[in-house]
């Protein structure tokens, strides 16, 4: 089957090709460095899939575009489709997979990396001795245990984080439309979310973007939080308000903020630009305060991960191929729970 990815670096190409090789090397892929929007959907002409990223656009337009250029299949390299017109996708015959889990692990961890790294502020610390500067005003952490974490979503990433959390010593609060068995195994119990915002010492969202998600943590939100509270986003970006965060920032309601996603993101993360100026002002103003500490997207970014991605893409295009249905469907009746 002949497949466009989009939004491909180095290491997607590496990691589908062994994944490709693994598996009989039955598929041809054309590596496309660009995102796909309305623009860059002819660049499918003369290929039956196309495989995209959390930054790709698949909205009525480019699935349009991509079912006159023959493509039957879209395969997701993540587990989200919160950027996929699902309903435009079935009314055009276009099937869509995604990749449901890959390692919950390494987002989890990442996440803790950014709670130690903010609390015993390791990223200061770095660029102070880097120039000889081994004073130690300013860099005041705190012990994690007797804390109280706060998870908002307890699918597997956000069991995973309320385990470790449980395992520093934390109390583990969560709070979630779907509860699940698994968290009281975790160390944790179910609170309202009203509760958990105003106790948490360490609020951790693990939520799907939804139309009930988007800007959860808002201006109300954010004067409803413990005071001096640590902020930490590792699901969708437009969960939080970034200019609500500024404003919490600036008023010191919010004592650190670690995120690994960005509303949007979409014209910056991915990408070096290191030598351009950013042209977003909400973007360059989180990055100018102290306690604020951002990464690019990276939570899911391991080998173990990577290898699981790029196997469960694979096996979703030679599965359509063999019978018309990816092994991993994004369907209609999941927009209700979406991921």
């Amino acid at each position: 089957m002949r497949t466009a990815v989009y939004s491909t670096r180095a290491y997607d190409r590496d990691f589908l090709a062994e994944a490709n090789r693994s598996a009989g090397s039955r598929h041809e892929f054309s590596f496309i460095e660009t995102h796909l929007d309305v623009h860059t959907a002819r660049m499918a002409e003369g290929h039956d899939a196309i495989c995209i990223f959390v930054n790709d656009v698949l909205d009525r337009p480019v699935l349009a575009a991509l079912a006159d250029a023959g493509v039957r299949v879209a395969a997701l390299r993540c587990a989200g489709f919160n950027n996929v017109d699902v309903a435009a996708a079935r009314d055009l015959g276009i099937a869509l997979a995604r990749v449901p889990g890959y390692s919950p692990d390494a987002i989890a961890e990442h996440t803790l990396a950014l709670i130690l790294s903010l609390n015993r502020k390791i990223h200061r610390a770095y660029a102070r001795v880097r120039e000889g500067n081994f004073a130690l005003e300013g860099l005041l952490g705190f012990d994690l245990k007797g804390k109280t974490a706060g998870i908002v979503g307890t699918g597997q990433i956000g069991l995973r984080v309320a385990a470790i959390l449980h395992g520093f010593g934390c109390e583990v609060i969560a709070s979630d439309p779907c509860p699940s068995d698994a968290l009281a195994e975790a160390g944790g119990r179910y609170v309202g979310m009203d509760e958990l915002l105003a106790r948490s010492d360490i609020v951790s969202l693990h939520c799907p973007l939804t139309p009930g998600t988007r800007h959860l943590i808002d201006e109300a939100a954010i004067a409803a939080m413990k005071p001096g509270a640590m902020l930490i986003n590792t699901s969708r970006g437009a969960v939080v308000h970034a200019q609500a965060l500024i404003g919490g920032l600036k008023s010191v309601r919010i004592g650190h903020v670690g995120l690994d996603v960005y509303e949007e993101e979409g014209d910056l993360f991915f990408e070096d630009l290191s030598g351009k100026v950013l042209q977003d002002d909400v973007f360059a103003r989180l990055l100018t305060f102290p306690n604020v500490l951002i990464t690019g997207h990276q939570g899911f970014f391991t080998r173990e991960a990577m290898e699981a991605i790029a196997d469960t893409t694979i096996a979703n295009l030679s599965r359509f191929e063999e019978t018309g249905t990816p092994k991993h469907p994004v369907t209609m009746d999941m927009l209700a729970g979406r991921q």
